[in-house]
């Protein structure tokens, strides 16, 4: 997963830079490498590959600012759609 989160990032914002270029743990926000609106751009890339939802109040930089906080987001999502509690 994190491999293709990390290839999304290098092709569509950081037009084919190394990989490592991009550090998991540094900020896309705060590094310029997306925007308001590449945020934007970037949940809907999430939804569709990973078959989740990403709710409003989840779009926060605890889950969508680094490489290592979209892939332990994602994974929870996963985890909370196979949970037979889910309402997802």
């Amino acid at each position: 997963m994190k491999d293709t989160i990390r290839q999304y990032i290098l092709d569509y914002y950081m037009m084919g830079s190394s990989p490592d270029a991009l550090d998991d743990d540094a900020s896309l926000l705060e590094t310029g490498v997306i925007d308001s609106t590449g945020v934007l751009d970037l949940i809907a890339y999430l939804e569709e590959q990973f078959h989740i939802t990403v709710e409003d109040a989840e779009m926060i930089p605890q889950n969508l600012d680094t490489i290592n906080h979209l892939c332990q987001y994602v994974e929870r999502k996963k985890e909370m759609a196979c949970s037979p509690t889910s309402s997802n």
